[in-house]
């Protein structure tokens, strides 16, 4: 069960974010955290403006989403954690953005696997794509690293049930859920902290230049922003106007070498089964264009800082959100 924690961080403009209460521990020296951009972020991802990981960290992820929020909202798009933003999440300071979370077994279960194999062939023979282990799987659900949920609780966590962890508030607000969703996508939905519930999207932007997947409504206003892995020099961001095709929840995967520039001699066709740690991750929104795809990602900390074979990465949680606001017919620009 999740229980809201008396300790908690409180955004407040143009002044350092602190821990209210002595019961968060500070995180250790080693991890250099800024705790006034961890706030930030934790409200900035529940508001729909991901920050990529939530790690207290300066970043151009952290950096894209305060100009998101920014333009969403009619600020000045600076960047930066303002007096005038400041002000604006400080609306939301009475939501604590750490909460004291007690690990269930149901939070623990696995399949864990352990580090997934290099090669396409060996991963083909595993029942599941799944996570190494249960810290990989609670960074997951709270949209952070493991480190960063060692340093929250300034120690190496060893979760067993009936353990206390402080996590980044990342839980969405209770609400109904559509009765068409299917079990399992439920389930995973559940597992992310993400809501089923989302505001609808008219269209989505993907910008080369920015690394950011921008979602607006019927009027054109954003009402949503992601980082993205957008293509490479070999696999470069199909420029112009594409559609949703359909989606594929928590999908297998197929290989094919023949698609792939990096691929080593020898290598053929397989099979990969599902999984948050498979090629795709938790979902893949098909395009228009024979290959290509907006999907989720087995390492969320290289959003937007590596390369990808032409289609769009996001992180899972962002990729389950994103989801949740496109439908088949949902038009996709790519643009430089």
């Amino acid at each position: 069960m999740q229980n809201i924690s008396k300790a908690f961080l409180a955004v407040l403009a143009g002044s350092t974010l602190l821990f209210a209460e002595a019961g968060v521990p500070a995180a250790p020296s080693k991890a250099v955290i800024d705790q006034r951009i961890f706030g930030a972020q934790v409200l900035l991802d529940r508001l729909g403006f991901g920050p990529g990981v939530i790690d207290g960290r300066d970043g151009s992820s952290w950096t894209a989403a305060l100009r998101g929020y920014q333009e969403a909202n009619g600020l000045s798009v600076t960047g930066k954690l303002d007096e005038a933003t400041g002000k604006l999440l400080a609306e939301y300071r009475g939501m604590p953005t750490v909460l004291d979370v007690t690990l269930t077994p149901e939070m623990l279960a696995g399949p864990f696997v352990g580090p997934i194999p290099a090669k396409e062939d060996e991963q083909a023979k595993m029942k599941a794509l799944g996570y190494a282990d249960a810290m990989e799987k609670l960074a997951e659900m709270y949209h952070t690293t493991p480190a960063m949920l060692a340093a929250l609780n300034a120690s190496n966590v060893a979760p067993a049930p009936g353990t206390v962890l402080h996590v980044p508030n990342v839980v969405p607000p209770g609400g109904p859920t559509p009765a068409d969703l299917k079990p399992d996508w439920r389930d995973t939905l559940g597992m992310l902290n993400v809501a089923a519930l989302q505001p609808k999207a008219a269209k989505i932007v993907v910008d080369k230049s920015d690394r950011v997947l921008r979602v607006l409504d019927d009027a054109g206003k954003l009402i949503a922003q992601f980082p993205a892995t957008t293509g490479s020099s070999h696999d470069p961001l199909p420029i112009g106007t594409w559609k949703i095709q359909g989606i594929s929840y928590n999908p297998t995967f197929h290989f094919n070498p023949k698609l792939f520039w990096d691929a080593k001699p020898g290598e053929t066709k397989a099979l990969l089964p599902a999984g948050p740690n498979g090629p795709v991750g938790v979902v893949w929104m098909d395009l228009n264009k024979a290959h290509y795809g907006i999907h989720g990602t087995p390492r969320p900390e290289n959003i937007g800082k590596t390369e990808s074979h032409g289609c769009i990465r996001l992180t899972n949680w962002d990729a389950a959100r994103l989801a949740m606001m496109v439908k088949p017919g949902t038009p996709a620009i790519f643009q430089k």
